[in-house]
């Protein structure tokens, strides 16, 4: 079944947003169906980039899952868990760390990236320096043999896959101890700008959530910037460049779609009449969601029994793994 079994997980760092919902929970809704899927709120990884502040990880991972279960994911088809609740990760990862050159994390693009480009945060722990062997523990302590990745991943999902051979390399065994993931190329996600045009984002403070209520998404449509050379309502505008439109899309219908497009290019409707459509469309799209989390909200404990199934699922995987691994290092218990 290992073959079968697909992996992918999420840091608990903020509430979810309309770039998650469009770009990734939808391809988590299909695999759900398709595989043995386990889904895993990553809250160390969390501790990589947050550690200075660790007030919000448990609010964040307990209203994360009733995102996912609101949104459709169902526990009792696929395995959610908290990554902490499997503690065999953590000593895969410092297995890992015995067989990994540094100069494979060094080469990591996104570690120089988010270095550079996060600022308000130290990122110049060990931790997040050796995040790439955490996420490998991650995948090959449930030896996950499917992993759905974007393009732009592909560079990282090698590296645990290097990762692993040489564990495997390094203490031989027949099978091979832990399983040589393979990418599955996930559908990709629509790319979804956030109310200022740049990507949505919480750093920015130009996001969505998913569970605003409808006063809420309302209010933040009027703020969405739209096409930056219309000036007046009488002036023709570009959809293409519009952000307000590129949002608006995604729950459109093709023919509303064209229709919105022909009104913008021809001036027939202003950009103040299509925020307040796509706000009060947006927030109509969102209702079942809200309702079906109001639910979830009113049962005491739901998270938490979630992710205790979940533990409950995984980590006899997890151990069977762990006692795999210490037997082909030779540290298998005396008498054994």
């Amino acid at each position: 079944m290992s073959s079968q079994r697909i992996l992918t997980g999420y840091r608990p760092t903020g509430k979810l947003h309309l770039g998650h919902w469009f770009g990734n929970l939808q391809n988590m809704l299909d695999l759900q169906n398709k595989y043995d899927a386990f889904y895993f709120l990553a809250d160390w990884h969390a501790l990589t980039s947050d550690w200075a502040d660790t007030s919000k990880i448990r609010t964040y991972t307990e209203e994360m899952v009733l995102d996912w279960c609101a949104a459709g994911l169902d526990p009792d088809i696929c395995t959610i868990y908290r990554q902490s609740d499997v503690p065999e990760v953590a000593e895969l990862t410092l297995y890992f760390a015995m067989v990994t050159p540094m100069s494979w994390l060094e080469r990591v693009p996104t570690y120089k990236e988010q270095r550079d480009q996060i600022t308000d945060k130290d990122l110049g722990n060990v931790g997040f320096f050796e995040y790439p062997m955490l996420m490998a523990a991650d995948i090959a302590i449930l030896r996950s043999g499917l992993i759905p990745v974007g393009e732009d991943q592909l560079p990282h999902l090698e590296l645990t896959r290097e990762i692993v051979r040489r564990f495997n390399n390094a203490y031989p065994a027949e099978p091979p101890v832990l399983v040589e993931p393979k990418a599955v190329i996930a559908t990709e996600g629509a790319r979804v700008p956030g109310l200022d045009g740049r990507k949505m984002s919480k750093s920015y403070g130009n996001s969505i959530f998913i569970s605003d209520d409808a006063e809420t998404i309302c209010k933040k449509a009027m703020t969405c910037l739209t096409d930056p050379a219309r000036m007046l309502k009488t002036d023709p505008g570009n959809p293409d460049i519009c952000p307000l439109h590129q949002i608006h899309k995604l729950i459109l219908s093709k023919e509303d779609c064209f229709q919105w497009e022909e009104d913008c290019r021809t001036a027939k409707c202003g950009c103040v009449a299509h925020k307040k459509a796509f706000g009060s469309e947006m927030a109509e799209y969102y209702a079942p969601f809200r309702e079906k989390r109001a639910e979830l909200e009113k049962q005491p404990g739901f998270a938490a029994e979630v992710l205790a199934n979940g533990a409950r699922k995984a980590r006899p995987i997890a151990i069977d793994t762990i006692s795999a691994c210490r037997e082909a290092m030779l540290l298998d218990p005396f008498g054994a």
